[in-house]
Protein backbone atom coordinates (compact mmCIF):
# COMPACT_ATOMS: atom_id res chain seq x y z
CA UNK A 1 0.00 0.00 0.00
CA UNK A 2 0.95 3.68 -0.61
CA UNK A 3 2.39 5.80 2.29
CA UNK A 4 2.54 9.35 2.30
CA UNK A 5 5.47 10.67 3.31
CA UNK A 6 6.16 14.38 5.31
CA UNK A 7 5.83 17.36 3.43
CA UNK A 8 9.37 18.94 2.90
CA UNK A 9 8.08 22.68 2.87
CA UNK A 10 8.82 25.82 4.33
CA UNK A 11 6.57 28.38 5.23
CA UNK A 12 7.38 31.83 6.54
CA UNK A 13 6.07 32.64 10.13
CA UNK A 14 4.02 35.88 8.07
CA UNK A 15 2.01 32.92 6.46
CA UNK A 16 1.19 33.85 2.91
CA UNK A 17 2.21 37.95 3.72
CA UNK A 18 4.12 37.89 0.69
CA UNK A 19 2.62 41.20 -0.21
CA UNK A 20 0.45 44.34 1.21
CA UNK A 21 -2.54 42.37 -0.84
CA UNK A 22 -1.87 39.54 0.93
CA UNK A 23 -1.42 40.47 4.60
CA UNK A 24 -4.61 39.94 5.71
CA UNK A 25 -4.68 36.56 4.72
CA UNK A 26 -4.65 34.00 7.69
CA UNK A 27 -3.90 30.53 8.03
CA UNK A 28 -7.19 29.78 9.98
CA UNK A 29 -9.18 31.18 7.75
CA UNK A 30 -7.87 29.30 4.59
CA UNK A 31 -8.02 26.53 6.52
CA UNK A 32 -11.46 26.88 7.87
CA UNK A 33 -13.12 27.69 4.60
CA UNK A 34 -11.26 24.81 2.93
CA UNK A 35 -13.14 22.73 6.03
CA UNK A 36 -16.90 24.50 5.46
CA UNK A 37 -16.67 24.63 1.92
CA UNK A 38 -14.88 21.19 0.82
CA UNK A 39 -14.14 18.52 3.78
CA UNK A 40 -17.36 18.25 5.80
CA UNK A 41 -19.91 18.92 2.86
CA UNK A 42 -17.81 16.63 0.75
CA UNK A 43 -17.46 13.49 3.42
CA UNK A 44 -21.64 14.38 4.10
CA UNK A 45 -22.12 13.45 0.49
CA UNK A 46 -20.25 10.27 0.36
CA UNK A 47 -22.26 9.22 3.53
CA UNK A 48 -25.70 10.24 1.88
CA UNK A 49 -24.34 8.37 -1.39
CA UNK A 50 -23.44 5.29 0.74
CA UNK A 51 -26.81 5.33 2.57
CA UNK A 52 -28.24 5.40 -1.04
CA UNK A 53 -25.78 2.40 -1.60
CA UNK A 54 -27.07 0.18 1.43
CA UNK A 55 -30.40 0.27 0.89
CA UNK A 56 -29.86 -0.64 -3.06
CA UNK A 57 -28.17 -3.74 -2.07
CA UNK A 58 -30.78 -4.85 0.17
CA UNK A 59 -33.42 -4.31 -2.20
CA UNK A 60 -31.89 -6.15 -4.92
CA UNK A 61 -31.26 -8.79 -2.34
CA UNK A 62 -34.67 -9.19 -1.12
CA UNK A 63 -36.22 -8.88 -4.38
CA UNK A 64 -33.46 -9.91 -6.92
CA UNK A 65 -33.93 -8.57 -10.74
CA UNK A 66 -32.15 -7.29 -13.39
CA UNK A 67 -33.29 -3.91 -12.85
CA UNK A 68 -32.38 -3.77 -8.80
CA UNK A 69 -29.16 -4.68 -9.90
CA UNK A 70 -28.92 -2.21 -12.06
CA UNK A 71 -29.93 0.39 -9.34
CA UNK A 72 -27.34 -1.37 -7.57
CA UNK A 73 -24.73 -0.44 -9.36
CA UNK A 74 -26.13 3.08 -10.10
CA UNK A 75 -25.62 3.58 -6.31
CA UNK A 76 -22.48 1.69 -6.42
CA UNK A 77 -20.96 4.19 -9.64
CA UNK A 78 -22.40 7.65 -7.39
CA UNK A 79 -20.65 6.35 -4.61
CA UNK A 80 -17.30 5.93 -6.28
CA UNK A 81 -18.08 9.23 -7.75
CA UNK A 82 -18.67 10.51 -3.78
CA UNK A 83 -15.32 8.70 -2.94
CA UNK A 84 -13.20 9.94 -5.59
CA UNK A 85 -13.62 13.67 -4.83
CA UNK A 86 -13.31 13.57 -1.35
CA UNK A 87 -10.37 10.42 -0.92
CA UNK A 88 -8.27 13.86 -1.56
CA UNK A 89 -8.33 14.75 2.20
CA UNK A 90 -6.07 11.64 3.20
CA UNK A 91 -5.33 12.45 6.88
CA UNK A 92 -7.88 13.46 9.98
CA UNK A 93 -10.28 11.03 10.74
CA UNK A 94 -10.57 8.75 7.74
CA UNK A 95 -6.85 7.73 8.98
CA UNK A 96 -7.78 6.35 11.89
CA UNK A 97 -8.88 2.45 12.99
CA UNK A 98 -7.34 1.60 8.99
CA UNK A 99 -10.50 3.60 7.31
CA UNK A 100 -8.48 4.94 4.32
CA UNK A 101 -7.20 1.26 3.28
CA UNK A 102 -11.01 -0.66 4.35
CA UNK A 103 -12.59 2.09 2.59
CA UNK A 104 -10.39 1.52 -0.83
CA UNK A 105 -7.35 -1.26 -0.66
CA UNK A 106 -5.42 -0.35 -3.88
CA UNK A 107 -3.64 -0.61 -5.28
CA UNK A 108 -3.41 -4.46 -4.99
CA UNK A 109 -0.81 -5.35 -7.17
CA UNK A 110 -0.92 -9.21 -5.64
CA UNK A 111 -4.68 -9.74 -5.80
CA UNK A 112 -4.43 -9.98 -2.36
CA UNK A 113 -8.27 -8.58 -2.12
CA UNK A 114 -9.60 -10.29 -4.84
CA UNK A 115 -8.55 -13.67 -3.36
CA UNK A 116 -10.09 -12.94 -0.45
CA UNK A 117 -13.33 -11.71 -1.80
CA UNK A 118 -13.37 -14.99 -4.13
CA UNK A 119 -12.56 -17.12 -1.01
CA UNK A 120 -15.63 -15.58 0.78
CA UNK A 121 -17.90 -16.17 -1.94
CA UNK A 122 -16.86 -19.99 -2.34
CA UNK A 123 -16.76 -20.52 1.44
CA UNK A 124 -20.16 -18.88 1.75
CA UNK A 125 -18.20 -17.75 5.70
CA UNK A 126 -21.43 -16.38 7.51
CA UNK A 127 -19.47 -13.49 9.38
CA UNK A 128 -19.11 -11.94 6.33
CA UNK A 129 -22.70 -11.28 5.71
CA UNK A 130 -22.59 -9.18 9.04
CA UNK A 131 -21.54 -5.86 8.52
CA UNK A 132 -19.90 -5.57 12.39
CA UNK A 133 -17.96 -8.74 12.05
CA UNK A 134 -16.78 -7.61 8.59
CA UNK A 135 -15.15 -4.67 9.69
CA UNK A 136 -12.96 -6.90 11.72
CA UNK A 137 -11.53 -8.87 8.69
CA UNK A 138 -9.07 -8.46 6.04
CA UNK A 139 -9.55 -4.80 5.59
CA UNK A 140 -9.08 -6.16 1.54
CA UNK A 141 -12.37 -7.44 1.90
CA UNK A 142 -15.06 -4.68 2.83
CA UNK A 143 -14.64 -1.49 0.76
CA UNK A 144 -15.37 -0.22 -2.56
CA UNK A 145 -12.58 -3.14 -4.46
CA UNK A 146 -14.24 -5.78 -2.89
CA UNK A 147 -18.03 -4.35 -3.81
CA UNK A 148 -17.14 -3.91 -7.25
CA UNK A 149 -16.29 -7.64 -7.41
CA UNK A 150 -19.62 -8.39 -6.01
CA UNK A 151 -21.66 -6.13 -7.99
CA UNK A 152 -19.05 -6.70 -11.86
CA UNK A 153 -16.83 -9.72 -11.36
CA UNK A 154 -16.92 -12.93 -12.54
CA UNK A 155 -20.65 -14.51 -11.45
CA UNK A 156 -22.41 -11.35 -10.74
CA UNK A 157 -25.22 -11.23 -13.08
CA UNK A 158 -26.43 -14.12 -10.93
CA UNK A 159 -27.48 -11.40 -8.36
CA UNK A 160 -30.19 -10.46 -10.85
CA UNK A 161 -31.57 -14.11 -9.77
CA UNK A 162 -32.11 -16.00 -6.34
CA UNK A 163 -29.66 -18.43 -7.00
CA UNK A 164 -26.71 -16.30 -5.42
CA UNK A 165 -28.03 -15.70 -1.67
CA UNK A 166 -25.01 -15.39 -0.13
CA UNK A 167 -22.95 -12.94 -2.62
CA UNK A 168 -25.86 -10.47 -2.21
CA UNK A 169 -26.17 -10.81 1.36
CA UNK A 170 -22.12 -10.16 1.97
CA UNK A 171 -22.48 -7.25 -0.91
CA UNK A 172 -24.88 -5.77 1.60
CA UNK A 173 -22.43 -5.93 4.19
CA UNK A 174 -19.95 -4.36 2.30
CA UNK A 175 -22.13 -1.41 1.67
CA UNK A 176 -23.19 -1.46 5.32
CA UNK A 177 -19.30 -0.78 6.35
CA UNK A 178 -18.78 1.67 3.45
CA UNK A 179 -21.84 3.76 5.08
CA UNK A 180 -20.53 3.00 8.52
CA UNK A 181 -16.92 4.57 8.14
CA UNK A 182 -18.43 7.34 5.69
CA UNK A 183 -20.95 8.50 8.97
CA UNK A 184 -17.93 8.07 11.45
CA UNK A 185 -15.65 10.11 9.40
CA UNK A 186 -18.41 12.82 8.57
CA UNK A 187 -19.06 12.90 12.49
CA UNK A 188 -15.65 13.47 13.12
CA UNK A 189 -15.09 16.10 11.14
CA UNK A 190 -18.32 18.16 12.02
CA UNK A 191 -17.48 17.75 15.62
CA UNK A 192 -16.59 21.36 17.40
CA UNK A 193 -13.49 20.04 19.43
CA UNK A 194 -12.76 17.43 16.48
CA UNK A 195 -10.06 17.54 14.30
CA UNK A 196 -11.25 20.58 12.36
CA UNK A 197 -10.95 22.23 15.65
CA UNK A 198 -7.12 21.10 15.23
CA UNK A 199 -6.10 22.11 11.79
CA UNK A 200 -8.37 25.04 12.31
CA UNK A 201 -6.68 26.75 15.27
CA UNK A 202 -2.86 26.12 15.28
CA UNK A 203 -0.88 27.05 17.98
CA UNK A 204 2.04 26.55 20.43
CA UNK A 205 -0.68 24.09 22.42
CA UNK A 206 -1.72 22.21 19.35
CA UNK A 207 -0.42 18.79 18.94
CA UNK A 208 -0.43 18.51 15.81
CA UNK A 209 -0.30 22.06 13.89
CA UNK A 210 1.97 24.09 15.85
CA UNK A 211 1.07 27.22 13.51
CA UNK A 212 -0.69 28.77 10.49
CA UNK A 213 2.57 27.50 8.36
CA UNK A 214 2.43 23.89 9.52
CA UNK A 215 -2.01 23.61 8.80
CA UNK A 216 -1.71 25.08 5.67
CA UNK A 217 1.46 22.63 4.34
CA UNK A 218 -0.87 20.41 4.73
CA UNK A 219 -3.71 21.65 2.34
CA UNK A 220 -1.10 22.65 -0.08
CA UNK A 221 0.39 19.19 0.23
CA UNK A 222 -3.25 17.58 -0.90
CA UNK A 223 -2.87 19.68 -3.82
CA UNK A 224 0.92 18.29 -4.60
CA UNK A 225 0.05 14.82 -3.49
CA UNK A 226 -2.86 14.67 -5.31
CA UNK A 227 -1.35 15.36 -8.91
CA UNK A 228 1.23 12.79 -8.26
CA UNK A 229 -0.89 10.21 -7.53
CA UNK A 230 -3.09 10.51 -10.72
CA UNK A 231 -0.39 10.29 -12.71
CA UNK A 232 2.18 8.39 -11.24
CA UNK A 233 0.07 5.65 -9.59
CA UNK A 234 -3.24 5.73 -10.86
CA UNK A 235 -2.70 6.72 -14.74
CA UNK A 236 0.61 4.86 -15.20
CA UNK A 237 -0.35 1.83 -13.70
CA UNK A 238 -1.95 0.98 -16.81
CA UNK A 239 -1.02 3.52 -19.35
CA UNK A 240 2.26 2.04 -20.35
CA UNK A 241 4.54 4.48 -22.42
CA UNK A 242 3.67 2.38 -25.81
CA UNK A 243 0.27 0.46 -26.56
CA UNK A 244 2.36 -2.96 -25.83
CA UNK A 245 3.07 -1.81 -22.41
CA UNK A 246 -0.80 -0.93 -21.30
CA UNK A 247 -2.08 -2.99 -18.47
CA UNK A 248 -6.06 -2.39 -18.51
CA UNK A 249 -6.51 -4.55 -15.67
CA UNK A 250 -4.03 -2.58 -13.87
CA UNK A 251 -6.46 -0.07 -13.58
CA UNK A 252 -8.78 0.73 -10.80
CA UNK A 253 -12.20 0.32 -11.10
CA UNK A 254 -12.24 -1.45 -14.54
CA UNK A 255 -14.13 -3.76 -13.79
CA UNK A 256 -17.14 -1.18 -13.37
CA UNK A 257 -15.57 1.38 -15.79
CA UNK A 258 -15.43 3.72 -13.04
CA UNK A 259 -11.68 4.39 -13.85
CA UNK A 260 -11.71 7.72 -15.67
CA UNK A 261 -14.27 8.85 -14.08
CA UNK A 262 -12.40 8.27 -10.65
CA UNK A 263 -9.96 10.30 -12.24
CA UNK A 264 -12.20 13.35 -12.85
CA UNK A 265 -13.82 12.76 -9.38
CA UNK A 266 -10.04 13.79 -7.51
CA UNK A 267 -9.27 16.48 -10.04
CA UNK A 268 -12.79 18.01 -9.49
CA UNK A 269 -12.10 17.13 -5.86
CA UNK A 270 -8.54 19.09 -5.92
CA UNK A 271 -10.72 22.07 -7.95
CA UNK A 272 -13.63 22.28 -5.32
CA UNK A 273 -10.88 22.59 -2.13
CA UNK A 274 -8.74 24.64 -4.28
CA UNK A 275 -11.34 27.56 -4.88
CA UNK A 276 -13.17 26.29 -1.23
CA UNK A 277 -9.89 27.41 0.55
CA UNK A 278 -9.06 30.91 -1.60
CA UNK A 279 -5.45 30.56 -1.43
CA UNK A 280 -5.38 31.97 -4.72
CA UNK A 281 -6.53 35.36 -3.01
CA UNK A 282 -2.95 35.33 -1.12
CA UNK A 283 -0.76 35.29 -4.13
CA UNK A 284 0.18 39.03 -5.18
CA UNK A 285 -1.86 40.78 -7.69
CA UNK A 286 0.64 40.06 -10.84
CA UNK A 287 0.46 35.90 -9.62
CA UNK A 288 -2.95 36.11 -9.52
CA UNK A 289 -2.77 33.93 -12.81
CA UNK A 290 -1.10 31.13 -11.46
CA UNK A 291 -4.60 30.27 -9.36
CA UNK A 292 -6.45 31.09 -12.44
CA UNK A 293 -4.30 28.37 -14.70
CA UNK A 294 -4.54 26.24 -11.86
CA UNK A 295 -8.40 26.11 -11.88
CA UNK A 296 -8.65 26.27 -15.82
CA UNK A 297 -6.24 23.15 -16.17
CA UNK A 298 -8.46 21.33 -13.43
CA UNK A 299 -11.41 22.07 -15.05
CA UNK A 300 -9.64 20.67 -18.53
CA UNK A 301 -8.29 17.94 -16.91
CA UNK A 302 -11.52 16.99 -15.01
CA UNK A 303 -13.23 16.90 -18.83
CA UNK A 304 -11.16 15.28 -20.49
CA UNK A 305 -11.17 12.13 -18.23
CA UNK A 306 -14.61 11.99 -18.50
CA UNK A 307 -14.43 12.16 -22.32
CA UNK A 308 -13.34 8.69 -22.25
CA UNK A 309 -15.97 6.45 -21.52
CA UNK A 310 -16.47 2.77 -22.06
CA UNK A 311 -14.17 -0.18 -20.85
CA UNK A 312 -10.97 0.84 -19.95
CA UNK A 313 -9.14 -2.09 -22.28
CA UNK A 314 -11.42 -0.41 -25.42
CA UNK A 315 -10.55 2.90 -24.74
CA UNK A 316 -6.68 1.53 -24.44
CA UNK A 317 -6.64 -0.01 -28.19
CA UNK A 318 -8.45 2.96 -29.39
CA UNK A 319 -5.85 5.45 -30.71
CA UNK A 320 -8.31 8.53 -29.85
CA UNK A 321 -9.24 7.75 -26.25
CA UNK A 322 -5.69 6.90 -25.79
CA UNK A 323 -4.47 10.19 -27.18
CA UNK A 324 -7.08 11.82 -24.60
CA UNK A 325 -5.54 9.40 -21.76
CA UNK A 326 -1.78 10.92 -22.67
CA UNK A 327 -3.38 14.49 -22.62
CA UNK A 328 -4.69 13.80 -19.09
CA UNK A 329 -1.22 13.04 -17.99
CA UNK A 330 0.23 16.43 -19.82
CA UNK A 331 -2.19 18.39 -17.94
CA UNK A 332 -1.31 16.69 -14.35
CA UNK A 333 2.01 17.43 -15.11
CA UNK A 334 1.17 21.11 -15.73
CA UNK A 335 -0.59 21.07 -12.66
CA UNK A 336 2.23 19.87 -10.86
CA UNK A 337 4.53 22.49 -11.95
CA UNK A 338 1.62 24.64 -11.15
CA UNK A 339 1.12 23.92 -7.61
CA UNK A 340 4.57 22.71 -6.67
CA UNK A 341 6.75 24.98 -8.28
CA UNK A 342 4.86 28.08 -9.32
CA UNK A 343 2.73 28.45 -6.14
CA UNK A 344 5.12 26.82 -3.45
CA UNK A 345 7.76 29.85 -4.96
CA UNK A 346 5.35 32.74 -4.73
CA UNK A 347 4.89 31.45 -0.82
CA UNK A 348 8.23 30.96 -0.14
CA UNK A 349 8.03 27.33 0.04
CA UNK A 350 10.43 24.93 -0.80
CA UNK A 351 8.92 21.71 -2.59
CA UNK A 352 11.68 18.73 -3.06
CA UNK A 353 10.04 15.58 -1.69
CA UNK A 354 8.59 12.44 -3.04
CA UNK A 355 5.29 12.32 -1.45
CA UNK A 356 4.02 8.74 -2.33
CA UNK A 357 6.32 5.40 -0.94
CA UNK A 358 4.91 2.22 -2.45
CA UNK A 359 6.09 -1.32 -2.38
Amino acid sequence: MLKRRALVLVLPLALLAVSPASAAVKASDVIQRAIDGFVRPAYASLHRHAEVLTRSMHKLCTAPSPDELDAARAAFSATVDAWSSVEIIGFGPIKENNRLERMLYWPDRKSIGLKQVQAALAAKDPTATDPAQLAGKSVAMQGLGALEYVLYGDGADTLAGKDEPYRCAYGAAVAGNIETMAGDVADAWSKPDGFASLWANPGPQNALYRDGNEAVTELVGVFINEMEMARDVRLKGFLGAKPDADKPKQAIYWRSQNTTNSLAGNLAGVDALFQASQLGDALPEDARWIAESIHIQLVNGVATAKSVQGPINKALADPALREKLEHFRLITSSLSTLLGTRLTAEFGLTAGFSSLDGD
